[in-house]
């Protein structure tokens, strides 16, 4: 039996790997983040504590084991100060990036909701990160002095990722999503961009939409879209990148101030909203477990064997099993390519239309249980 693949595409399904990496998160750790941030004090620049809190970020990764770490540094006036920027490098797509962010500064008060939030979330999402593999490479940034306009952004923009044409895939800004106190937290925005250049709109709007679905399938969180606006993905949008980002949907008075404290925030939404996050970054960097590997030559496992892997133009399936199964293919951005049938105790043919790279594959029983999983490889 020979069958066609074809390129069809629907909506991403739920993950059990993604599933699996979100529930070794742990909320002591993201509240001590939190609490760090806290106690680091009044972070605006040329201040002790906002170095303080920048050399605590760092600190952070180097403990984990990340290696590129770069600071990009600016000046403010006779300060300077710094982004810091993580490079985890991808599998497959080395140059093309996947960025997560939120600022690190904060204005007149501790800012443990803007943005110590974002930032114990990026940081908690590296953490989860360091054990997994991901196709796309992804950039962990702090910003700096986003409160006085951008500066940071706008400064890394500029001098890095125009002038050397960066492919960014997509940015997710993560600033003030810590809730109020005393409130029902259950609703987080889900932000796109509605402005010009209109060439990127449509592309930030469908991302939105899968980071909405995404954020409903694993955490507790309902979802609103609205645009983007006045945070660190503006200079990126600005010039023709795609963006999006979470904003907390009921907004604390509290921002800019002394009050913007850990006791008048809710750190179990921001918990939540760090399941979302983390889910939704491996999702859209192609992630998956280091352990998994590649398929060699022949893939063999109850009772089904794919062969040869890698391959040129044919695959073959053999069903060793007295079942219907149903073999789904998808591209490394977890969207399904197509979705077929392998008779019982038989071998299909498969002759596939997909273009040269890597893909992912799940057979089901006709429980629909997932009996086999893994990487297969067309080479052109």
């Amino acid at each position: 039996m020979i069958i066609t693949l074809s390129m069809g595409c629907i909506a991403q399904e739920f993950d059990p790997f993604i599933q699996s990496k979100v529930d070794e998160l742990q909320y002591d750790s993201l509240f001590q983040k939190l609490l760090a941030f806290e106690n680091f004090g009044i972070k605006q620049v040329g201040t002790d504590a906002l170095d303080e809190t920048a050399n605590w970020i760092i600190q952070q990764y180097t403990d984990w084991g990340y290696t590129n770490i770069e600071l990009d540094t600016l000046y403010v006036g006779q300060n300077s100060t710094f982004n810091i920027i993580v490079t985890k490098t991808g599998s497959v797509y080395q140059d093309t990036y996947f960025i997560v962010d939120g600022h690190y500064d904060t204005y007149n008060g501790p800012g443990v909701n803007d943005n110590g939030s974002g930032t114990a979330i990026v940081l908690e999402m590296a953490r989860l990160f360091k054990d997994v593999e991901t196709a796309y490479s992804i950039k962990f940034i702090h910003f700096t002095v986003e409160e006085l306009g951008l500066v940071g952004s706008t400064h890394y923009v500029e001098n890095t990722v125009v002038p050397q044409e960066m492919d960014i895939k997509l940015l997710l800004n993560i600033d003030e999503v810590g809730g109020v106190a005393g409130t029902n937290n259950n609703t987080i925005t889900c932000e796109r961009d509605e402005w010009s250049p209109t060439s990127n709109n449509a592309a930030s709007a469908a991302f939105t939409d899968t980071l909405a679905n995404l954020t409903e399938m694993y955490s507790n969180l309902n979802t609103d879209i609205s645009y983007a606006y006045g945070s660190d993905y503006v200079p990126f949008m600005d010039n023709g990148y795609v963006v999006t980002g979470y904003y907390e949907y009921n907004e604390s008075p509290y921002p800019h101030s002394i009050n913007d404290s850990l006791s008048n925030m809710d750190p179990e939404y921001v918990f939540e909203l760090t399941k979302a996050s983390l889910a939704s970054c491996m999702y859209f960097s192609g992630a998956q477990s280091i352990s998994t590997g590649i398929p060699g030559d022949i893939t063999t496992e109850k009772n089904i064997e794919i062969y040869p892997n890698p391959f040129a133009e044919y695959i073959s399936v053999k069903n060793i099993t007295t079942e219907t199964l149903n073999l789904q293919v998808y591209d490394l951005n977890g969207r399904l390519q197509n979705n077929f049938k392998l008779s019982a105790e038989a071998t299909s043919v498969i002759r596939t239309k997909l273009k040269a790279g890597t893909y992912f594959y799940k057979i089901f029983d006709e429980d629909q249980e997932i009996i086999s999983s893994g990487k297969i490889i067309k080479t052109k």
